[in-house]
């Protein structure tokens, strides 16, 4: 016996991928700690940028928080709509390390943002699971996103549910799911 899913909304009225985007933390007390604290707490603004900025400019920062700052700061342009400066952001973080999870499912979310590149979402948000980001829920949802526009109902019930099963408590996983039936 085979089991079909099927949704009851139209795919126009999905709500936006990525209400919540994965910062990266930063531990001290410098700029680069205010800017992941601006990304983190959703607090985007000329400070906020201008902590981003200052950070790469003259914090003394590993490798890996160097690439932090560009994630965190990318978070803050997608905060702002600003799609490809975040991308631009992520893609500087992935040049500094290819394997940073964050950098991954933050791009995905805002290619998938931009709109019609939801297969390369598809590509970044699988690859930033596979590294195991810090909120696999977002990245998860995200996918479920990309994958019911382009058609993948299976795909995309499957992200959903598993996003609602990591964060029982966060509600946009759980109300996609109630568009789903499950029909012998």
């Amino acid at each position: 016996m085979t089991k079909t899913l099927w949704f009851a909304a139209a795919l126009a009225a999905l709500p936006a991928a990525g209400t919540a985007d994965a910062a990266v933390t930063i531990l001290g007390d410098g700029y680069a700690r205010k800017c992941y604290e601006a990304a983190e707490f959703n607090r985007a603004g000329r400070a906020a940028f201008a902590d981003c900025d200052l950070a790469l400019k003259f914090d003394k920062l590993s490798k890996s928080e160097r690439a932090a700052t560009h994630v965190n700061r990318g978070v803050l342009f997608m905060q702002g709509r600003d799609y490809a400066n975040a991308i631009a952001d992520y893609d500087t973080a992935l040049g500094i390390d290819v394997d940073l999870a964050e950098a991954y499912v933050n791009k995905g979310i805002a290619v998938l943002h931009r709109g019609g590149g939801e297969t390369l979402a598809v590509d970044l948000l699988s690859r930033g699971l596979a590294l195991t980001p810090n909120r696999p829920e977002i990245a998860l949802y995200a996918r479920g996103v990309a994958h019911e526009k382009l058609g993948q109902v299976r795909a995309a019930y499957d992200d959903y549910r598993q996003a609602a099963a990591l964060k029982p408590d966060w509600a946009e996983p759980a109300n996609e799911l109630t568009r789903f039936k499950v029909v012998e």
